[in-house]
């Protein structure tokens, strides 16, 4: 009875020293992650609602202090202010994840395109089949149909069923910086106003 509690306790001090040292690891490698991820920083993409045609989508980077913006553009939501309007309304306040992006997207809109999770809205209404993009076809390219032709003639351009919309060059431009620093650094949109 004896040497079996003795083989017990001896057992249990293994395991609590194994338990220690991977706490004690644990703890060294966490406390290294900040250090490592201050050093690379996060991306965020911020959009700032002033107007349905004419906010600001920004490429922000994290770090100490104010973040940093990277880089701006004009950019438009829905026809009316009303974050409930699904189809029609802007994008609720709030963090919305980066779902997939992709240059060749061929759906109701097409080509360069970044796919933001669903949201609802104060009253509870789902917002769903949220986008940032343009109007151009699947390849990149300027179109003949309103869809897939951006004319610049007129904010009507900027006008979407509820997503965020830039102008072809700018969306081309924003995919290009993301490219650059990493799409899985890009941690998520923030809607503001």
């Amino acid at each position: 009875m004896l040497m079996r509690f003795r083989a017990q306790l001896a057992t249990a001090a293994v395991s609590m020293a194994l338990v220690g040292g991977l706490t004690a690891a644990a703890t060294t490698t966490a406390q290294a992650r900040p250090a490592a991820s201050a050093a690379t920083g996060k991306y965020y993409l911020k959009f700032n609602k002033s107007s349905v045609t004419n906010s600001r989508l920004y490429l922000m980077k994290s770090v100490s202090g104010p973040d940093k913006v990277i880089k701006k553009y004009r950019a438009g939501s829905g026809v009316n202010t009303n974050t409930c309007a699904r189809g029609k309304g802007w994008l609720p306040n709030g963090d919305y994840k980066i779902e997939f992006h992709r240059k060749n997207f061929d759906g109701i809109i097409n080509g360069y395109v970044i796919k933001i999770s669903d949201k609802k809205c104060h009253s509870g209404t789902k917002r769903d089949a949220l986008f940032i993009h343009s109007e151009m076809k699947p390849n990149g390219r300027q179109g003949s149909i309103e869809s897939e032709k951006w004319t610049n003639s007129n904010p009507n351009d900027y006008y979407s069923n509820g997503c965020i919309k830039l102008n072809p060059a700018n969306i081309k431009n924003l995919f290009a910086k993301v490219d650059s620093v990493g799409w899985s650094k890009l941690a998520k949109l923030k809607v503001v106003s």
